[in-house]
């Protein structure tokens, strides 16, 4: 045998036994055996690069670090999935199903597991791996090819001959075994330990160094096709796909099945649930498809997804642990929070040593004592609370915590506001946990938008007295010498932070106004504040009578404003922003009246411009923009992943477009 028949059949035999392990599951040598291989067939490559093919198991070790990533347009989109949430909602998405069939047969049913995973695309050209994608935003993900190589279980070449181009979709995801061995890894060498298994594998697959991705270990599981040239023979029902995949090499899952009729579906979803725990990798539900694909395109899709599947999500992952202490918080606006310390838990994909409390209230309805074993679930998958303790396991000596009477901070008497539940602390210009909110939130994106100057950065020019309040952030140019002492302070990222502060001196008035940080005053109403006074020097200058004449400002509102108005600190501090160069653009007259007397909701994912833009351009076209849906809103433009607000639309009745009928609305040259 020669050299390059060795390397062939080394190929070839690494490759089958990839296929025994991910796919088939039934190993025929152990590890120690295939690195013998592995390195043998690495030694050949080594000593003659000629018999290096793009296909050779080898070239999972990742390659040389890239630049950056550049964006993929799928050829068929990612398109997102409706949620059912509970039986009642599953047996709707049944009956919609066989009233748009027109049939009161059984509809069969395909179901897979929801992966807590990447989404991932793959594209073979003649049965070689070519490119592999992210999600992005259903339209156009990124490419990350050199990633997806390292990914085990994702096939060089099909194991079958099929012709032209096809796209196979799946997740990536960090099995629960290799997360445990991965982290004990990490903190072996004093790396931080990953938070979860899915942002070990969602940060993986946007590495720029394909060798830190191969590092983690990571999985595929395909679930389905995107686009297929017209000459491959592939089965006409979904199960047969997943079949089919299977037998080119795809990992799936035995526990995708078929379900005859939603009473078999409900029992699959209870079935599914109660194993949740044992699987070997963590998932967020199940996701139910029609399985035939000619019933598939007879449902076809609408703006946000098909018609033809939904995805069946678990209730939040609940924990328990012991509540160590009640802490408190300060916002930006004086508010005090109590603020749950816990022993840390693994709860909703995430470690959790803090949960919020909302307000001492809510600690006395649900009768929360320091040292309880309490229940802690993550509300809407994001922000951890507590949901009450378990009484059963209360300590003699728990004690319910004391709501504080002076600001933990700078120690002012706190007040309550008539017909409010939250403590305030009313030292508004004095109070630093006070100050360094306002600073993040005058800062963050949404407002004045100055890059580089975060949390932390906050924190240590506050320390050292280079930060006082708003107007100071515009002189921290004049600490330009000084920064590049500081840690992680090089004379680049300096001359960056100098450059955003500059930028930001002359932000559009809206921005302005919601950057200040007045109570009641969100993004969309500092734009209507904006359009309704036009310059900051009317706005100054508001009256109670003029505000409420101002749409969608209620008296509430109107007072708030008034009151911060007349604060003679916060006209000092107006005047200060305006000395330190401070020059807000002033509010656009309409260039247009296309969307006049109309209100317009957007929702979903847009993909011409951001929600940002799209809301400005309603509002250049004599529209106004809102946030909810309500009887007032004329029309909803809805993208990809649209929910609540798409649902109420169609409950009232409110016109529905998707963002190609919108732009179509526009006169030219509106864009």
């Amino acid at each position: 045998m020669t050299t390059a028949e060795r390397a062939a059949w080394l190929r070839q035999e690494l490759e089958r036994h990839n296929r025994l392990y991910y796919v088939e599951e039934r190993p025929e040598i152990g590890d120690d055996e295939y690195d013998r291989l592995f390195h043998e067939l690495r030694a050949l490559e080594e000593a003659e690069p000629d018999l290096r093919t793009p296909d050779s198991p080898t070239q999972r070790v990742g390659a040389l670090p890239v630049e950056k990533f550049t964006p993929y347009r799928h050829g068929l989109p990612m398109l997102s999935l409706d949620n059912a949430f509970g039986e009642a909602e599953l047996r709707a998405f049944d009956e919609r199903v066989k009233r748009a069939l027109a049939t009161e047969d059984e509809v069969r049913y395909a179901v897979e597991l929801k992966y807590d995973g990447l989404s991932m695309s793959l594209t073979y050209r003649d049965g070689l791996l070519t490119v592999g994608a992210t999600r992005g935003d259903g339209t156009t993900g990124e490419e990350v090819t050199p990633n997806v190589r390292t990914v085990r279980g994702v096939p060089f070449r099909l194991a079958e001959p099929v012709p032209g181009q096809i796209e196979v979709r799946g997740e990536v995801v960090m099995l629960k075994s290799t997360f445990a061995e991965v982290n004990a890894a990490r903190i072996a060498r004093g790396d931080q330990a990953f938070v979860n298994p899915r942002n070990a594998a969602s940060g993986g697959m946007r590495q720029l160094d394909s060798r830190l991705t191969a590092e983690r270990k990571l999985s595929f599981f395909a679930y389905g096709l995107g686009l297929i040239d017209p000459n491959a023979a592939v089965p006409d029902t979904q199960s047969g796909r997943l079949g089919w995949l299977r037998r080119l090499g795809f990992p799936t899952r035995p526990e995708a099945t078929t379900c005859q009729g939603v009473d078999a579906l409900v029992a699959y979803v209870d079935r599914i649930q109660s194993q949740r725990a044992n699987l070997p990798f963590g998932i967020d539900g199940v996701v139910v498809k029609v399985d035939s694909v000619r019933l598939q395109e007879e449902l076809g899709s609408t703006a946000r997804g098909p018609r033809w599947a939904i995805a069946v999500k678990f209730p939040s992952e609940q924990a328990f642990t012991r509540l160590l202490d009640v802490g408190t918080q300060v916002g930006r606006t004086g508010v005090v929070t109590p603020v749950a310390e816990l022993e840390p838990v693994f709860v909703g994909g995430v470690t959790v040593s803090r949960a919020t409390l909302h307000n001492y209230e809510e600690v006395h309805r649900k009768d929360v004592r320091v040292g309880d074993t309490v229940i802690v679930q993550r509300a809407g998958d994001v922000i951890p609370e507590v949901v009450g303790p378990v009484l059963e396991k209360r300590p003699t000596d728990a004690q319910p915590p004391e709501p504080p009477t002076q600001c933990p901070v700078c120690s002012t008497p706190l007040v309550r506001d008539e017909g409010m539940v939250a403590l305030r602390c009313p030292n508004r210009t004095g109070c630093e946990a006070q100050i360094q909110a306002k600073l993040e939130h005058f800062v963050s994106r949404k407002a004045m938008d100055i890059e580089g100057l975060g949390e932390k950065q906050i924190a240590r020019f506050l320390e050292l007295g280079w930060l006082t309040d708003l107007a100071s952030v515009f002189t921290l140019g004049a600490h330009r010498h000084k920064m590049v002492e500081l840690d992680r302070m090089g004379e680049q990222s300096v001359a960056n932070l100098v450059a955003a502060i500059d930028r930001a001196k002359t932000r559009p008035l809206d921005r302005f106004m919601f950057a200040l940080g007045v109570r009641y005053v969100g993004e969309r109403t500092a734009r209507d504040l904006a359009r309704a006074f036009g310059t900051l020097e009317e706005f100054r200058n508001a009256t109670f009578d003029r505000l409420i004449q101002v749409p969608d400002i209620g008296p509430r509102t109107a007072s708030e404003i008034e009151s911060w108005l007349e604060e003679e600190s916060n006209q000092a501090l107006i005047a200060g922003l305006l000395e330190a160069g401070v020059a807000p653009a002033e509010a656009e007259a309409p260039s247009g009246e296309i969307f006049a007397g109309q209100t317009i909701v957007f929702t979903g994912k847009l993909e011409r411009f951001t929600r940002e833009a799209a809301e400005e351009l309603v509002v250049r076209q004599g529209g106004k923009a809102a946030g909810s849906v309500s009887k007032a809103t004329t029309l909803v433009v809805a993208g990809p992943g649209a929910g609540s607000k798409l649902a109420k639309a169609e409950q009232l009745g409110v016109p529905v477009v998707t963002e190609d009928e919108f732009l179509a609305r526009l006169p030219e040259g509106a864009l």
